[in-house]
């Protein structure tokens, strides 16, 4: 009884922390959205400002994604089977985007690419913008969605072995035949968990984004920042409409990826 007694009250603390901190902000976030109707809502979500918000988000996350995609697949590969000098240094390079605040990674691109930067001079002489433009925003957004594929298809790819590969080696198959037939189906749900954490991540960071954006409303302003911007504004029907379109997007990514740690722990049973 004493065990069951903790384990309800360990559960009750649980469940009023998630409630007071998650559930009842996301729900009143819901409430204000649609307090006066769907029609209001339908039409916050039609002005331009938010459309144009709303785009270049869906822009970003579609060219940081399969960048870091991309990246992902390579430096897993690449690190997975292999152990060399300065390993470990990489993997902690990789990962300082977790650890890093998001305002110093902004900073940092500022400091390299701005008009007093680094490379400023050069890139003004190429008429060049980098900060307060969108090349700013891809490069804050994949420096901060880098992490997530590698750290997702890494431990499937350790845990797998390197046994199919050989075998398929031994049997004449190129590296490209290899890596379609036997890699790619071996990692896939986690390579999939990985990019579905990447987009999510693209799609909502703003810490980042404000530093290089400058938050330029019709320009630069992605939709988180459209949401801190409506909010000061007093324009608050449309800063819920945005908010409840982010928080949307998170329940999306939540429902995939426990679908996906289901798949990924299946086969991983299946293999062992």
């Amino acid at each position: 009884m004493k065990a069951k007694g903790m384990q309800g009250l360990l559960i009750g603390i649980v469940t009023l922390y998630l409630a007071l901190l998650l559930g009842i902000p996301a729900l009143n976030v819901f409430y204000q959205a649609f307090k006066d109707g769907l029609g209001p809502f339908l039409y916050n979500l039609g002005e331009p400002d938010f459309l144009s918000a709303l785009w270049l988000t869906v822009v970003t996350a579609l060219i940081t994604v399969p960048l870091n995609t991309v990246f992902g697949l390579c430096a897993a590969l690449a690190i997975a089977h292999r152990r060399f000098p300065g390993r470990t240094v990489l993997l902690s390079i990789i990962d300082l985007p977790f650890s890093i605040s998001p305002v110093v990674a902004g900073l940092m691109f500022v400091l390299l690419f701005g008009r007093h930067g680094w490379f400023g001079p050069i890139l003004e002489t190429m008429k060049v913008r980098v900060i307060f433009a969108f090349p700013g925003i891809v490069l804050a957004t994949a420096f901060i969605t880098m992490p997530f594929v590698v750290r997702e298809v890494l431990p499937v790819l350790e845990e797998a072995g390197t046994d199919q590969q050989e075998a398929a080696r031994t049997l004449g198959a190129s590296p490209w035949q290899i890596f379609w037939r036997v890699t790619l189906p071996t990692i896939r749900w986690g390579l999939l968990y990985g990019v579905v954490l990447t987009n999510a991540r693209a799609m909502g960071e703003f810490g980042a984004v404000a530093v290089v954006s400058g938050n330029i409303v019709g320009k630069t302003q992605t939709l988180p920042l459209f949401v801190e911007d409506a909010y000061k504004s007093y324009a608050t029907p449309s800063a819920y409409a945005a908010a409840v379109l982010l928080s949307l997007l998170a329940v999306v990514t939540v429902v995939i990826k426990e679908f996906l740690e289901r798949q990924v722990g299946y086969h991983s049973r299946g293999r062992v």
